[in-house]
């Protein structure tokens, strides 16, 4: 019993440290962010994130990672055809605009780390995945392709909750609150599956190898 209390009680700290994280990383990006305020917001001594994670970008890839997780499981790929994938975008952004910290996390991460953040194993492993299931959604198209499109849907739905005042700039008429996070998210479903049926029509008119 006691090495249970122990156990749960080493996990809740390091979910607390993780929560804590997400949203100083969210606010501050790697350089910016602060491991004391990470522990003061966690309620935890600060030796305790370097246990448990190591070093503060090791913390950062540790948020990241298990933010994506998250998004992968609670945003399922499903379903077959171009419609599938603009449905797929759809909730998406959903998910992202009720959890912003991923967009945030993800541009931080790219101003920051640059190509060096895609020498991580894991979370190479992560979006060829994603990849295998755009494939499996639009069957025939190649890997290169389904890559292609998965990357202009996701540049798509994670740019909007950062860039805000590109939206307000460019279009000005599109209305205020959830009027503009509407007519964004028709925006980007209708053009990932313009993109979709563009990729599915490729793919289909190639011909067959002999």
């Amino acid at each position: 019993r006691y090495h249970g209390r122990m156990a749960w009680d080493t996990e809740r700290t390091r979910r607390l440290l993780l929560d804590a994280a997400t949203v100083e990383f969210s606010e501050h990006g790697l350089a910016g962010a602060r491991v004391d305020r990470i522990a003061a917001a966690a309620g935890v001594n600060k030796e305790r994130i370097y246990q448990y994670f190591g070093k503060k970008d090791e913390l950062f890839a540790t948020v990241l990672a298990e933010a994506l997780q998250a998004a992968l499981q609670a945003v399922q790929v499903e379903g077959t055809g171009p419609q599938a994938v603009g449905d797929y975008a759809a909730r998406l952004f959903d998910h992202h605009m009720a959890n912003g910290h991923i967009p945030r996390l993800v541009y931080w991460e790219g101003l920051e780390r640059g190509i060096a953040a895609a020498d991580s194993p894991v979370r190479a492993e992560f979006h060829a995945e994603k990849v295998t299931r755009i494939q499996r959604m639009l069957p025939g198209v190649g890997r290169v392709e389904a890559g292609e499109l998965l990357l202009t849907l996701v540049s798509l739905v994670n740019a909007w909750p950062v860039l805000p005042q590109l939206d307000a700039l460019i279009v000005p008429d599109a209305g205020d609150g959830a009027a503009r996070t509407a007519a964004r998210r028709a925006a980007i479903v209708a053009t990932v599956t313009a993109a979709a049926i563009a990729v599915a029509a490729s793919a289909s008119a190639e011909p067959a190898a002999p």
